[in-house]
């Protein structure tokens, strides 16, 4: 009796987890053997990577404000401050080296802000 209650509520979590992926969105679809069945749709979700999507702009950003306010032979002294530090600082210093998205960008931001 004790497994067939397990299989039973094994069964409705199946039920209840598609039911819940299918009020996002689901696309109906004819099956080869005739049969009409609406699949989840999976064009919901993603959201790691849009965070990491943003985060990684955000970064970028914040490298190109410190570079046009800082200007660039202040800003590589404080990079070379931290790769003299200890393994966390070097590994921010690698982080925040001057790349071709920043070199690009800095000056842009220099001539809309500053």
């Amino acid at each position: 009796m004790d497994e067939t209650i397990r299989d039973f509520q094994k069964r409705e979590r199946a039920v209840r987890r598609k039911h819940q992926r299918m009020a996002r969105g689901y696309v109906t679809k004819l099956g080869k053997d005739g049969l009409i069945e609406q699949r989840p749709d999976n064009k919901s979700g993603g959201i790691f990577t849009r965070l990491l999507l943003v985060t990684a702009i955000a970064f970028m950003a914040f490298k190109c404000l410190m570079l046009a306010a800082l200007g660039e032979a202040d800003y590589l002294e404080r990079v070379a401050l931290l790769e003299a530090g200890n393994r966390m600082e070097q590994i921010g210093a690698w982080l925040m080296q001057i790349d071709p998205v920043t070199a690009w960008a800095a000056p842009q931001i220099t001539a809309l802000f500053f």
